[in-house]
């Protein structure tokens, strides 16, 4: 009965971490985009003093995290005019994503759309109500009989970033089909280049979707930001009447978000020097990794937010896989993240200091080697 959905897609990539771990130093993952270093104190603190939770927290979130979101929205995205009834928290962001066309009542003869390079959480959402799943950018190409569109800014695995004027037009074309426009913007306050000091535009921006946030959905997670991706962080942000009928629907299914976790995201959210220090750490990472990636070799193409590189050496993806497995690195093939095949491989930054370090190490040391 579990036919319509794809098989877990690292499992493929398995043999290629046996392969890489055979090496004399170990591998080293640059194929996991989970945070390694920890979560900060402020966070841990508001867990701890709202660990005597005895009640069952509210599904549609408490009035206090609800107007954190809120003021976190007009005061770091530049969102204002947001009301309470417009937020919601989440188990993590992949849990909305991957049961929201379900939740929409979608089902055979409605069409999902994803970006053509993606986060695979889409495919598994269109594959457990038996819609049809297409990858488009254009908004001009989606079908007419197409129910929810994914945005994701800035993307997953390639870190492109829309600008407000891509965001508006498929807003525009979401209302002309009447269908839903739903933003995966996870990573936006994590922008290098000419995003620094600001976050990446967003989906409720006035200048995108107008003074309505009708058929409008912003999906954000505090995983990336904060650390938080043990406590399953998230929370979204829409229409008053969609988020209604969603926490009524995740009312009768038990999708309740822990009161503690909800203290922990208030904390977060109302604490921004902690996602500056993160930032911080990331970018130095990212600089070391980068420039051992192009100096190997590899185009970059994107990778203007995020936590990864979207790289090839253009050839087939998993011949590169083979390529770093051979030098004891774990990098994850392009072929997950499309509709067919890919000649790109996603490094990721979210590793140790010390990994990074020798991940560069062994691509330098194999650059020497081919010379």
């Amino acid at each position: 009965m579990f036919n319509g959905l794809p098989e877990y897609p690292w499992e493929s990539l398995k043999p290629f971490a046996e392969k890489a771990n055979q090496h004399s130093g170990g591998k080293v993952d640059l194929s996991v985009g989970s945070p390694v270093d920890s979560t900060p104190q402020i966070i841990q603190d508001a867990l701890d003093a709202a660990s005597n939770s005895p009640g069952y927290p509210s599904t549609a979130g408490s009035i206090e995290f609800r107007q954190a979101v809120v003021s976190w929205f007009e005061r770091r995205r530049g969102v204002s005019g947001l009301e309470v009834s417009q937020v919601m928290p989440t188990m993590g962001s992949k849990e909305l994503i991957s049961w929201l066309p379900l939740l929409m009542g979608l089902g055979p003869g409605d069409v999902v759309v994803q970006p053509t390079v993606a986060y695979t959480a889409y495919v598994v959402g269109a594959a457990l109500c038996g819609a049809e799943i297409i990858s488009e950018d254009d908004p001009q190409k989606w079908p007419a009989n197409t129910k929810l569109v994914w945005l994701n800014s800035p993307g997953n695995p390639d870190g492109r970033v829309l600008s407000k004027q891509e965001l508006k037009a498929a807003v525009d074309r979401g209302r002309e089909l009447g269908a839903l426009i739903a933003s995966d913007e996870c990573y936006a306050e994590l922008g290098w280049g000419k995003w620094e000091g600001q976050t990446t535009p967003c989906i409720l921006d006035p200048e995108v979707c107008g003074s309505s946030a009708d058929g409008v959905l912003a999906v954000y997670s505090l995983s990336k930001q904060s650390n938080m991706a043990g406590y399953r962080a998230a929370f979204a942000a829409g229409s008053s009447d969609l988020i209604k009928g969603l926490v009524n629907l995740r009312m009768h299914s038990g999708l309740n978000t822990p009161a503690p976790a909800q203290k922990a995201m208030i904390a977060a959210l109302n604490d921004h020097s902690h996602v500056t220090a993160q930032k911080a750490i990331y970018r130095a990472r990212r600089e070391v990794l980068l420039t051992a990636v192009q100096d190997y070799g590899f185009q970059v193409a994107e990778s203007e937010a995020g936590l990864y590189l979207w790289a090839t050496l253009g050839e087939d993806c998993w011949k590169t896989v083979d390529r770093m497995a051979e030098l004891g690195i774990v990098v994850v093939p392009g072929d997950f993240y499309v509709l067919g095949k890919s000649q790109y491989v996603r490094f990721s930054i979210t590793a140790t200091d010390v990994d990074i370090a020798e991940g560069a190490r062994r691509l330098r040391e194999a650059i020497d080697f081919t010379k």
